[in-house]
């Protein structure tokens, strides 16, 4: 197996510390200010896999273990979840914040990213909790506080520079999605429609609900679209409701997920941001 060592801080004693368990030496791949080291040929055993892990973690370091070095350009679609992902925040626990409302919506997001609630019966209860809002904060969201995570734009300019096609797929609403989608040159985006009347949210979301399966759904049907096999993408996401579609992919990637979408993604970046994929696809 092949083991990617990424970190912010770059402590070469760290990484020098990591490479000795697995018995390799780790070879500087750096490149601009994403520092990053490849351990070639380590003899992988879930033994050696779960120590590493651990020191890897406890040291804030990113470790990546593959098969073989895939490139880039083995893949034809990335797909991104939206919120948490894609950006730092949760955008329905933004707009809760203006009725009030934060932590009785936020401590229902986590539930449910958690996969301890139901997608659909959580997104619901939020959503009704906004009803009366004003759907100008809406857009006070997107200007005061939504933000690209760490490492958004050097990895869309990378995977748009591979001929990759981009997917923001999300449970959260079109509002945000379609901007982000124009704003970053997106492919394709797929979200929820918040029901607005009157200027005004009415607790309500139009339509059949993106959940876990819907997610899945849509990654399947634009890799059909391409007329490209699910194996030849690239899933990112953070929350119990991207599992389904991080299942079908190629690639599955975690970015600062919760604990369960980490044990079964294919990649986890803790602590590195979403340029993280760089050099394990380099």
């Amino acid at each position: 197996m092949n083991l990617i060592l990424q970190s912010l801080d770059a402590d070469h004693s760290a990484i020098a510390r990591i490479a000795s368990l697995a018995d390799a030496t780790a070879e500087d791949i750096s490149s601009g200010d994403r520092h990053a080291w490849r351990c070639a040929d380590v003899a992988y055993s879930a033994s050696l896999k779960a120590l590493i892990d651990a020191a890897c973690f406890g040291a804030r370091i990113d470790c990546a273990w593959l098969p073989a070095t895939p490139q880039l350009g083995d893949f034809k679609l990335l797909a991104m979840d939206m919120d948490s992902t894609l950006i730092t925040i949760e955008c329905i626990d933004e707009i809760a914040d203006m009725q009030g409302l934060k932590p009785q919506v936020a401590a229902i997001t986590e539930a449910a990213m958690r996969g301890e609630l139901e997608f659909d019966e959580s997104l619901t209860r939020r959503v009704a909790l906004l009803k009366g809002l004003e759907a100008s904060a809406l857009q006070r969201v997107y200007d005061e506080r939504l933000q690209l995570s760490p490492g958004a734009q050097s990895m869309l300019a990378a995977v748009k520079a591979a001929g990759i096609k981009t997917l923001l797929v999300s449970g959260g609403f079109t509002f945000f999605t379609d901007r982000m989608k124009d704003t970053l040159g997106l492919d394709y985006a797929h979200s929820n429609v918040l029901e607005i009347v009157d200027g005004k949210l009415t607790g309500k979301v139009v339509g059949a609900i993106v959940n876990a399966e819907e997610k899945k759904n849509t990654v399947e049907r634009v890799c059909a679209e391409l007329n490209i096999a699910a194996s030849q993408a690239i899933v990112m996401g953070d929350g119990a409701n991207d599992l389904s579609m991080m299942g079908v992919a190629g690639l599955s990637v975690a970015f600062r997920a919760k604990p369960v979408v980490r044990e079964k993604a294919s990649v986890a970046l803790n602590f590195v941001g979403l340029d993280g994929i760089l050099p394990i696809l380099a």
